[in-house]
């Protein structure tokens, strides 16, 4: 996905782990929440509150869901999901552009 029309954006980025992952919040017209963000090379664990859907559109990574031994390698153009209230590891072996899905 290369545009989004219609959405309203939050203009203050969120930025993560010492600027190794920036992103910004933004809501679609029917209201849903997303963000859209890089992050850097680095190995990092982000906790979820709500489930996630992470389009990784342009990088390299590999994942690792909270619970499991495997780790997953992902490039632009694929996806992963992630429970609500849980946790992923992530190993960016490349800048990692992505777009999540929140709900």
């Amino acid at each position: 996905m290369s545009q989004i029309e219609n959405v309203r954006l939050q203009t203050t980025g969120n930025v993560y782990f010492d600027g190794k992952c920036v992103s910004f919040t933004f809501f679609t017209a029917d209201g849903s929440r997303k963000s859209i963000g890089v992050i850097l090379p680095a190995e990092l664990t982000f906790s979820t509150a709500a489930p996630e859907i992470m389009e990784i559109q342009q990088g390299h990574c590999r994942v690792r869901l909270a619970g499991t031994e495997v780790w997953q390698d992902y490039r632009g153009g694929q996806s992963f999901s992630v429970g609500a209230n849980t946790s992923f590891e992530i190993e960016v072996l490349e800048p990692t552009h992505y777009l999540c899905h929140y709900g």
